[in-house]
């Protein structure tokens, strides 16, 4: 294997720029003796609320405790449905089930990835009670679609914005649409801590004050356990971490729209390749994937070019080990296919408009000598 010249992701390089700010921020905190829900976390909270024109934010320790937070806080009937796509990491699957409920698998659309309105209504049945729309690789779904149906049928709707941190349609952001946004701030996100943290945004403040309650053991009051609740409390450090990098979110969104900007412009005259649809809403470009035909030969070549890359994701949902039994005679052929040929491309605030550059000519130089192997 090729010594790594281009790594799909470099964390270290792209908290470095904070570092300083990092250990005066976190040395405050230790020195303050206050360690849980303190003043950091509240501070995070208004801040993100406020960028993200929310009306309320509560911390949460990761997000997959914002989509459990977010399911269980409405206290569907046991087993009820919940509308999913197909395609989606394995979190929002598991929220859906952790949270008592049954997830009913939506398939995407095969060029923006995302559930539409069609994929919808073919799979809503008088069970349903909620939509989790997963706003995948920093595109948001059709979410004025999605909440005209969701009133008109009167469900619920759970935004899962994990990769969509700042995106919008028409001057709304990830989040706001629904009655709840569940966010992650994993290391890897455009917005992203120094370990597992994650928010949850709302418009209600009963639904806010009872989220409130139930991040921490389901207490108003303290041992006063109104609620069944859990231990899910963004941490004051990750809290510090994330207002430190709050104030730099646009330049990072700003850089990789360049870079997107110079994949969609270099490798457009490959046929092999489908390229991401350029998108009408403020994409975020979380992730640059492509469908390609045979996906781990070019992986291979890349990387024997110094080039690292990523799958999101190798196997769809209703393949994995621990769910089976979960959706006997559930085929979903458009998600097998996205997930048999997706390859997630470098695009991170760590990489330079020249490693992007190079990353295309190595892309056209495979498909090349691909096609002077067949001749």
């Amino acid at each position: 294997m090729s010594h790594i010249k281009i790594p799909y992701e470099d964390l270290k390089k792209v908290n470095e720029p904070y570092f300083d700010e990092f250990i005066l921020r976190s040395t405050n905190v230790i020195k303050s003796g206050w360690y849980v829900l303190g003043s950091e976390v509240s501070n995070f909270e208004l801040e993100f609320s406020k960028v993200n024109d929310s009306i309320y934010c509560l911390g949460v320790a990761s997000g997959l405790d914002a989509l459990i937070l977010g399911l269980q806080v409405f206290n569907f009937p046991k087993y009820s449905e919940v509308l999913v796509p197909s395609n989606t990491y394995i979190a929002s699957v598991l929220a859906i089930i952790k949270a008592g409920l049954k997830p009913i698998l939506v398939e995407p659309d095969p060029y923006t990835f995302n559930i539409t309105l069609d994929g919808i209504k073919k799979m809503y049945t008088k069970d349903c009670v909620a939509i989790l729309p997963v706003h995948l690789y920093g595109r948001l779904c059709p979410m004025e679609e999605i909440m005209d149906f969701a009133e008109e049928k009167g469900l619920k709707v759970i935004e899962d914005c994990a990769q969509s941190h700042f995106s919008s349609i028409n001057g709304v952001k990830a989040g706001n649409f629904g009655d709840i946004g569940a966010f992650s701030f994993y290391p890897t996100k455009n917005l992203g801590a120094l370990g597992d943290a994650g928010a949850i945004v709302c418009k209600d403040i009963e639904i806010f004050n009872k989220l409130k309650a139930l991040r921490n053991y389901g207490s108003e009051k303290k041992y006063f356990n109104k609620y069944l609740g859990i231990n899910s409390r963004l941490d004051e450090i990750q809290a510090c971490f994330l207002s430190v990098k709050l104030k730099d979110y646009q330049s990072v969104i700003i850089h990789k729209r360049k870079l997107a900007k110079i994949y969609l412009e270099n490798l457009k005259d490959i046929a092999s390749i489908q390229l991401p649809l350029k998108a009408n809403e403020n994409h975020v470009w979380h992730i640059f994937n492509i469908i390609v035909d045979n996906r781990d030969k070019l992986k291979e070549f890349l990387l024997l070019n110094g080039i690292a890359t990523e799958i999101h994701y190798p196997i769809t949902p209703i393949q994995q080990e621990g769910y089976q039994g979960l959706f006997k005679g559930v085929n979903t052929p458009i998600s097998m296919n996205i997930h048999n040929k997706t390859l997630s491309l470098p695009i991170s605030i760590c990489h330079s408009i020249e490693e992007i550059r190079y990353v295309c000519e190595v892309i056209i130089k495979y498909f090349k000598k691909k096609s002077l192997d067949v001749l």
